[in-house]
């Protein structure tokens, strides 16, 4: 029954998928944008392309100095906005709805400073690797979750409660980063100071490589979780009489959640207001009732990509993609707040 709703049901055996029409009619337009915004960022910059160059690049049959520029310089940083912008979508989406609060977001419960930490020991007191930056923040993220998961459990996790312990423990995670930062040599303080900022320069393949594995495999699991997650939404009661195992598949969600933000963090920084955005943007867009992951991830990257294009072409000298999604977003924040004053008048 689809209650007035178009919809597309794709059967094989047994199994039956059912997709909503205006879904994937809006995925599909947004996999368009993502691509076109992509391949006027790879055209855009000191040494202007042609999209014929670009798509002949891609393909292998542009060499020389056009392949480098296209593959080896601007790709990497057009391929890390998509993939790092929709796992910070899939992200949000997942805390919105585990939470029932479209203000819910991975920095609002202090899962993104665990993350930061996490990071930020590895980067001024350990001086490790970019492998050991992502086990950094993996653990940091993933030791902030576990921390507030146990201080909010009380006869089971409400959503209100979590985010009030989250508060508490993102304030303290400041400071100790402040003072982590105050306390380091000058040439590390800065080097982390522009880190905070969330930012796509000089991203390398190794780094799209790895973040884009360990996010592949993340999405994944944040997509075998989507039904109980939906059935959450219903409350705990009503997902229980469904047979969901309430407490191991919200802890699960939780965990995915913190590692798709925990890996981003680790590779460019972190990132602010994309896991807030867009969800709300792409349950807006979808018409749907609910959040859904898939219109998520591809705001996500879109909002990622075409924030990272303005970050390099606003200014003489390229910024960090994270100033202007906290512009973008702060814009945004500013008019949910708005229409639901309105809304509750």
């Amino acid at each position: 029954m689809d209650f007035g709703r178009r919809v597309l049901v794709l059967r094989h055996r047994r199994i039956a998928i059912l997709l909503q029409w205006r879904s994937v009619v809006v995925c599909a337009a947004l996999a368009v944008a993502v691509a076109g915004t992509a391949v006027l960022a790879l055209m855009t910059g000191s040494y202007a392309l042609s999209p014929g160059q670009v798509l002949s690049a891609l393909t292998g049959r542009e060499t020389g100095i056009v392949h480098d520029i296209v593959v080896e310089w601007r790709l990497p940083r057009v391929a890390a906005a998509v993939v790092f912008g929709a796992a910070l979508g899939v992200s949000g989406a997942v805390f919105q709805s585990l939470l029932r609060n479209p203000l819910a977001d991975p920095g609002l419960v202090g899962f993104s400073q665990g993350s930061y930490t996490g990071a930020l020991i590895v980067i001024l007191v350990v001086n490790g690797t970019y492998v050991q930056l992502v086990g950094g923040a993996l653990l940091g993220g993933m030791a902030t979750a576990v921390a507030v998961y146990v201080l909010a459990h009380r006869r089971g996790v409400q959503g209100f409660r979590l985010i009030i312990v989250g508060i508490g423990v993102s304030a303290m995670l400041e400071s100790l980063n402040t003072w982590l930062i105050l306390k380091a040599d000058l040439d590390q303080a800065m080097s982390a100071a522009a880190w905070i900022a969330g930012s796509l320069n000089g991203v390398s393949w190794d780094r799209v490589v790895i973040g884009g594995a360990c996010i592949a495999v993340l999405l994944l699991l944040a997509g075998m979780l989507s039904r109980p997650m939906r059935q959450m939404e219903l409350g705990d009661d009503a997902a229980a009489s469904q047979g969901v195992r309430v407490s191991p598949a919200r802890l699960g969600l939780m965990l995915v959640g913190v590692a798709l933000t925990a890996t981003v963090t680790a590779a460019s920084g972190p990132i602010a207001f994309i896991s807030l955005v867009a969800p709300q943007i792409g349950r807006r867009l979808a018409r749907t009732a609910g959040i859904t992951l898939t219109p998520a991830a591809f705001v996500g990257a879109l909002l990622c990509l075409a924030s990272d294009y303005i970050a390099q072409h606003v200014a003489p000298t390229p910024l960090p993609v994270g100033i202007i999604t906290v512009v973008l977003g702060g814009g945004y924040l500013g008019y949910l707040l708005f229409t639901e004053a309105r809304r509750r008048l």
